[in-house]
């Protein structure tokens, strides 16, 4: 009798057993498939005939499907075990824009990459669409961990991360927490927590910031009785004589065929645009808190000598631990770094990760 009592106990956890076991071989199954697409018809990067690239999806913790593009060379080894780099695309913008960039290029130079969509953008899941949740971006780049960690010709012991502009401070958000990211770079890093709250220069007061603060939270009402979704910030449509330098460098990228891509099912009015409701999460995001835990892992800051936005990789560098590095280069503008190979230090970024994912 106490025997049959025990399995009665046990039936449950044994059936749930079994059930995350199925769950999880549905899964590993799942994340096993690559698409293999042809970089043709982007007009944003370009991909050398000595890598091959593909779509893949894989979820997060939130079980919500992140989008990304692996970068393979064509001559590795898949027999073995090989480095990796992880790429993050600027704030409000999509994969094909920048992060395949580096991507691509790092691929040519022998390493695996994945640039991923962040969720509520691009190919990624999250709902409404360009919410603002810095949080889940920064679990995005864990959840890339995990898939790349578990590609078999992929050493997870030597895994690094590049951020770029925004996702710079999302990467060393995720850093802070998951050492699994053995290196980490940036690249016209924005920390968008102290973007939000103080503007470029401590510009914004506490006056202007509480304005924005109650403008959102009212439309959080008009949004809960099923009103229309609002957006803000993100990259003018048109210029005119009062448009700011700042914005005419991001229109320079994100309003011209230079850089201009609408994923599939978006909206060219709604690209780069953060909605208002949401924006003000970032007011509470302080990524560089704590920055200095991600040592031993190395970290390497890249900004131009003319972006508006160096003054973020100065402070990060300044509060990180060593081993660090501040790269200023010459002659280039925050969005320069985004695609202008002849400006972006990749023998630089090449001899960081080989170096440090040996």
């Amino acid at each position: 009798m106490k025997y049959i009592l025990i399995l009665a106990m046990l039936a449950p956890m044994i059936s749930g057993q079994a059930y995350t076991q199925t769950e999880q071989k549905g899964q590993s199954e799942k994340t096993k498939q690559m698409e293999q697409i042809t970089p043709k018809g982007y007009t944003t990067f370009q991909v050398s005939d000595n890598v091959t690239m593909y779509k893949v999806t894989f979820k997060n913790q939130y079980k919500m499907n992140v989008a990304g593009h692996l970068f393979i060379p064509k001559n590795l080894d898949q027999s073995k075990k090989h480095s990796a780099i992880i790429v993050g695309h600027p704030m409000g913008a999509v994969k094909e824009q920048s992060a395949n960039v580096y991507a691509a290029n790092m691929a040519e130079r022998g390493f695996v990459t994945l640039s991923v969509d962040l969720s509520f953008w691009g190919e990624s899941e999250g709902e409404p669409r360009n919410a603002v949740a810095p949080d889940i971006y920064s679990e995005d780049f864990s959840a890339a961990v995990d898939f790349l960690g578990t590609r078999p010709f992929v050493d997870r012991n030597r895994i690094g991360i590049i951020g770029v502009c925004g996702s710079g401070s999302f990467v060393i958000s995720a850093a802070k927490i998951d050492p699994r990211m053995k290196a980490v770079a940036t690249v016209s890093m924005y920390d968008m927590g102290a973007a939000s709250r103080n503007a470029l220069n401590l510009s914004q007061t506490l006056e202007q910031r509480k304005k924005l603060i109650a403008e959102a939270a009212e439309q959080r009402y008009a949004e809960f009785t099923g009103g229309e979704t609002k957006y803000t910030g993100g990259t003018v449509h048109k210029l005119d004589e009062n448009t700011h330098p700042i914005q005419r460098e991001f229109y320079e990228f994100y309003r011209t065929p230079r850089g201009d891509y609408t994923p599939k099912g978006g909206s060219p009015e709604l690209t780069t645009h953060p909605t208002l409701s949401s924006n003000t999460k970032f007011m509470n995001f302080y990524p560089f808190n704590d920055i200095e835990t991600i040592s031993p892992r190395p970290m390497l800051f890249i900004t131009g000598d003319k972006a508006h936005s160096k003054e973020f990789s100065e402070d990060a560098y300044k509060r990180a631990a060593e081993p660090k590095e501040l790269v200023i280069v010459p002659n280039a503008g925050h969005v320069d770094l985004y695609d202008k190979t002849d400006l972006i230090p990749f023998d630089k970024l090449e001899g960081f990760f080989k170096t440090n994912l040996k």
